[in-house]
């Protein structure tokens, strides 16, 4: 065949739209450059890796058991390491546990379990990147609701439940990827409580729940409504933000059907996650002081970096520039002036060796066109100063504005 790229691009166009790079992984090509500055990615702090736990605890597990760990495996996942997981859920058991290789697959096979082509998914506005480019290829019809600032705003999400048959809604109330929103206490049981009446699954996405700065976790989406007889929610997490994102090692916990289906699709993708990977997490977290302690050390550094951040914000941006101050987790999440739109700002950034993630591919509707996100997570006390007065300066000059020098 004389043209190959065209040959293929005739077969692929019926997706060429819902299967899209990621604006991430395409920003993140420029950090490469040298002096180039990045709060793109929301990439764990590599510097807090547990190196030499992992590379004990790799030794222990293939002289104990390598002839499993290097094994083909089950599907639904290591033994040990699902009941350790549904003993931190209430009500659960091994069985209501699928572990998947990283949150984002378990995205992918929640889209491919649930969505048909039109189907209604509802998602907040912003929502996970990642979560729309999960449930993409299966041509959902998504319907976005917005947020104030503890997440999903009731009034607006009954009435889209009242208008639609929704899947499933896809909501991630604790300290929100991009927002940082933390969803409180009466919200939640709110939530819970219109999901179940107008009969609409949730899917809780929480990879950043052990990530609080102060005070004590809200009860899970998941829990609540166990409370309340359970089996209407979808609960996903990750090891990514308090081991190692390299491992791949995730779970979805959910009703005893869900997870039978999620099963069959994964055996369809990849068979099983591998299994010195889950072995390797189980003998990390068994050992509860010394997980606990790690956790410990992520939330004080984020807590620091987080604090860097806001001191430079508050320093160098325009008095009309506002954002979300994080309780917990890896992001602040910027509004700008009307009229500013982030996409043409990032350019500019870009110019001064600097780059964030632009708001609007957060939004399914395609909205948020003066929003940006901010990863504090990675970055040095000097990379965050240097990076916001970037910022800063970028920023004014769209405004037509006198930077901070």
């Amino acid at each position: 065949m004389d043209n190959l790229e065209s040959y293929y691009q005739s077969r692929f166009a019926a997706r060429t739209q819902r299967i899209q790079a990621s604006t991430i992984r395409e920003i993140l090509k420029l950090t490469t450059q040298p002096g180039f500055i990045s709060f793109a990615g929301g990439l764990p702090a590599a510097d807090l890796f547990p190196i030499q736990r992992i590379g004990e605890a790799t030794q222990k597990v293939l002289a104990e058991h390598a002839d499993k760990a290097l094994q083909y495996s089950t599907t639904e996942g290591y033994l040990p390491l699902r009941e350790w997981i549904a003993g931190r859920m209430p009500g659960a058991s091994a069985e209501n546990v699928q572990i998947v290789s990283g949150s984002q697959q378990g995205l992918d096979l929640i889209g491919k379990v649930f969505i048909d082509p039109g189907s209604k998914v509802l998602v907040e506005a912003p929502t996970y990147l990642g979560a729309l480019s999960a449930f993409n290829p299966y041509e959902p019809h998504y319907i976005s609701v917005g947020m104030d600032e503890e997440g999903l705003r009731l009034e607006e999400l009954e009435a889209a439940l009242k208008a639609y048959r929704i899947k499933f809604m896809y909501v991630l109330p604790t300290f929100q990827n991009p927002s940082g929103r933390l969803m409180g206490l009466e919200r939640r049981k709110a939530l819970v409580a219109l999901a179940r009446q107008y009969q609409t699954p949730i899917l809780e996405d929480d990879a950043y729940a052990e990530l609080y700065f102060s005070g004590e976790p809200l009860p899970t989406l998941y829990a609540l409504d166990l409370e309340l007889g359970g089996g209407n929610v979808i609960y996903l997490s990750t090891s990514s933000k308090t081991l190692a994102p390299g491992l791949r090692v995730a779970w979805v916990v959910g009703p005893k059907p869900v997870i039978q289906k999620m099963v069959y699709a994964k055996q369809g993708a990849d068979l099983h996650t591998p299994t010195l990977n889950q072995m390797l997490v189980y003998e990390l977290v068994q050992d509860g002081a010394w997980f606990q302690a790690q956790i410990g050390k992520i939330r004080q550094t984020y807590q620091t970096r987080r604090t860097w951040m806001l001191e430079a914000l508050q320093k160098y941006m325009p008095e009309d520039m506002g954002w979300i101050v994080p309780q917990g987790g890896m992001f602040f999440w910027l509004t700008a002036p009307q009229g500013l739109d982030s996409l043409e700002l990032l350019k500019r950034a870009v110019e001064e060796k600097m780059a964030f993630v632009p708001g609007q591919p957060f939004y399914a509707d395609g909205s948020g066109q003066n929003t940006l996100r901010l990863s504090y997570s990675s970055a040095t006390h000097e990379q965050t100063e240097e990076g916001i007065k970037r910022l800063g300066r970028a920023v004014h000059q769209m405004l037509g504005r006198e930077p901070v020098v």
